[in-house]
């Protein structure tokens, strides 16, 4: 625990790419392999469920210190995050364990789940004292299932091809599945994951079920006539789904999502309708719920009603029918095709897909045309289409890992429809975690619910906590304190005083919210001082986008920004 604690710390110290790696390097070098491999597990990105109630720390830290539940309310809300609000508070301790991570997660943090809470709680006391500060803290985290450390999983990988001489795609591809939620990392986990490749071409036999690591697109800020010649690129619409890999090896059909989540049981039909393709097959592409003889996909909120469904019923399977929009093909015949040119990967999909069956498995049409102002045409239709725009793949690109670039003009761009907008009054505060725990950071925004001279109020519509810059939000801050009303708890009732832009990707009506709509995604795209707060929109003006954007083409019915 003191070695992978040392390294959370280094980690989290810096800010410099090459001093990360190489800290990650020679942990991963020094410690014995079942404990890198849990290194490894919680490095890219992975996190256990929570294995203590929140509630159960709480006391239990209260029954520590002494302190009344007001005063640590206090101590957290200035801190801003729990598991170092409880290592800060306990009293000091010399000890600094040094049993490794993996017999801590194996015979003392895993085993908590499920106890009583009074057990877990002496339990959770007695680890407390066999670490110090800096351990307790990480340990706090493990147990919460709110570990994040800030290295991006492509330095992970870098990190480890270093250590153990291994190439980093091979690498990414071997990680696929090491960090799924039910994963229990153990020294032969590790040593598979950097030991000598059984295989050829990218694909081994010993790789089983495993999809590749996802390639994505990056968004286009640019006009895209810098992009060179239209005619260097295809273009497809954007779907609002579930990223997918449909993987066929030994017989088998699994569905991948790009979180590294096995989703084949909740597709039953996308599995029924893969059985007749042939083995050796990988494709890349979205699940999407589609209608039968429908031009369009059903909204997303429909796909929503699948996603946490591992038993399917007929009526759903009727209601909310999934289907597979394969894209691109990266394995064919057992062979690892993405080295090669988009343009011949996607004919030769194209000749597969000649031989699939009608129904849950389908090929999306290129968009073909002369120039950009003609493809500029076909983006403005996205929102009827309910799509999210258009994606640009240069036709020569390989298939990468993550948003490399191999071309100085890119290989995917994702060219967004721009978001609906509307200008709201900021109403409510509450203060940000982490580093920003002693910042308002996370906003309440409201619109009116009549025109100017009427009598009206100011009804919450909409969350948003990005978009402003680190001197943007400390201006704001310092509004908010001298403007607060009322304090709910953590929250903060404001004199209405600041206009926002907010910008959002769907919109539709909602009976469980207050206003009567939901938004998708709300984002600050820039304060208004311009504007006074009787300039701010008026929910009739966000109605009046509900019937602009038709029978909910967004993908967004009854929910909001996730």
């Amino acid at each position: 625990m003191r070695a992978f604690a040392s390294l959370y710390a280094e980690l989290d110290a810096s800010t410099s790419v090459r001093s990360k790696v190489a800290a990650m390097r020679r942990h991963f070098l020094a410690v014995p392999a079942e404990d890198a491999a849990w290194a490894v597990y919680f490095l890219a990105g992975a996190r256990p469920r929570r294995l203590v109630p929140s509630a159960v720390l709480r006391a239990a830290v209260r029954e520590q210190t002494g302190l009344p539940e007001w005063l640590f309310d206090e101590c957290y809300q200035s801190v801003g995050d729990l598991a170092e609000t409880i290592a800060l508070l306990l009293p000091a301790s010399a000890q600094s364990d040094d049993e490794g991570l993996s017999g801590w997660m194996t015979h003392h943090l895993l085993p908590l789940r499920g106890l009583d809470p009074a057990e877990q709680a002496a339990r959770v006391c007695t680890l407390w004292a066999r670490l110090d500060t800096s351990g307790r803290f990480l340990m706090n985290k493990l147990i919460t299932g709110g570990l994040r450390v800030g290295v991006a999983r492509q330095l992970v990988l870098r990190a480890l091809a270093a250590a153990c001489g291994r190439d980093e795609h091979e690498l990414a591809h071997r990680l696929i599945g090491y960090t799924a939620v039910d994963a229990r990392p153990d020294a032969n986990a590790f040593l598979r994951l950097v030991g000598e490749s059984a295989g050829a071409d990218g694909a081994p036999a010993s790789a089983g079920p495993r999809p590749y690591p996802f390639f994505l697109a990056q968004p286009l800020q640019q006009t895209p006539d810098t992009l060179g010649p239209v005619t260097d690129w295809l273009a497809e619409w954007k779907w609002d789904g579930i990223r997918a890999q449909l993987v066929r090896r030994d017989g088998t059909t699994s569905l991948w999502s790009r979180g590294e989540e096995l989703i084949t049981e909740r597709f039953p039909e996308i599995e029924a309708a893969a059985a007749a393709l042939p083995d050796g097959l990988v494709l890349d592409g979205e699940v999407l719920c589609w209608a039968p003889g429908a031009e369009a996909p059903l909204p997303f909120a429909t796909l929503q009603t699948r996603i946490g469904r591992r038993a399917v019923s007929a009526r759903l399977l009727r209601e909310a029918p999934a289907r597979f929009v394969a894209y691109d093909l990266l394995e064919w015949q057992g062979r690892d095709w993405r080295a090669l040119p988009t343009r011949e990967r996607r004919a030769r999909l194209e000749a597969l897909a000649t031989t699939w069956p009608a129904g849950a498995l389908t090929l999306p049409a290129l968009l073909i045309e002369s120039d950009w102002t003609a493809l500029a045409a076909r983006r403005a239709q996205s929102r009827q289409r309910g799509v999210e725009g258009l994606m640009l793949k240069r036709a020569q690109a390989a298939y990468g890992v993550g948003r490399t670039r191999s071309h100085p003009q890119g290989d995917w761009w994702k060219w967004k429809m721009d978001p609906w907008s509307i200008d709201a009054v900021l109403l409510y505060a509450q203060r940000g975690h982490g580093r920003r725990a002693s910042l308002y950071t996370d906003y309440t925004f409201a619109l009116w619910n009549g025109p100017p001279g009427a009598e009206r109020r100011l009804v919450p519509f909409a969350k948003a906590y990005s978009g402003l810059t680190d001197a943007q939000i400390r201006a704001v801050d310092a509004v908010v304190r001298r403007s607060t009303i009322e304090k709910f708890g953590p929250v903060r009732s404001l004199v209405p005083s600041l206009v926002f832009e907010l910008g959002f990707e769907g919109i539709s009506r909602s009976a469980r919210h207050q206003c009567g709509v939901a938004v998708r995604f709300p984002r600050i795209l820039r304060p208004r001082p311009d504007k006074g707060i009787d300039d701010a929109d008026q929910l009739a003006s966000l109605l009046a986008l509900v019937d602009a954007a038709g029978a909910d083409p967004t993908g967004l019915q009854e929910t909001t920004d996730d």
